[in-house]
């Protein structure tokens, strides 16, 4: 499912998450033994933590669709 398609901001931020998160999977930075800290171009921890920053961001573009896509007059009781 497509974040946003009503929403082109919201549309732009999904390819630019899902970039982020297919370059640090290409990187090979997660790998087990990263060798010795003078060899690192990027610190695997922060790396590890910019990835769970990215897939939440990815969740609440989710959840946002998701709003979006429920009719608002459901939400409303009538009384």
């Amino acid at each position: 499912m497509s974040a946003g398609q009503d929403d082109p901001v919201l549309r732009d931020l999904e390819i630019e998450v899902d970039a982020d998160l297919e370059l640090i999977a290409a990187s090979g930075v997660d790998e087990a033994d990263p060798g010795p800290p003078g060899g690192w171009q990027f610190d695997p921890e922060e790396v590890q933590e910019e990835e769970v920053e990215l897939r939440s961001l990815r969740g609440a573009i989710e959840a946002l669709e998701t709003d979006q896509g429920r009719d608002p007059g459901s939400a409303i009781s009538s009384g």
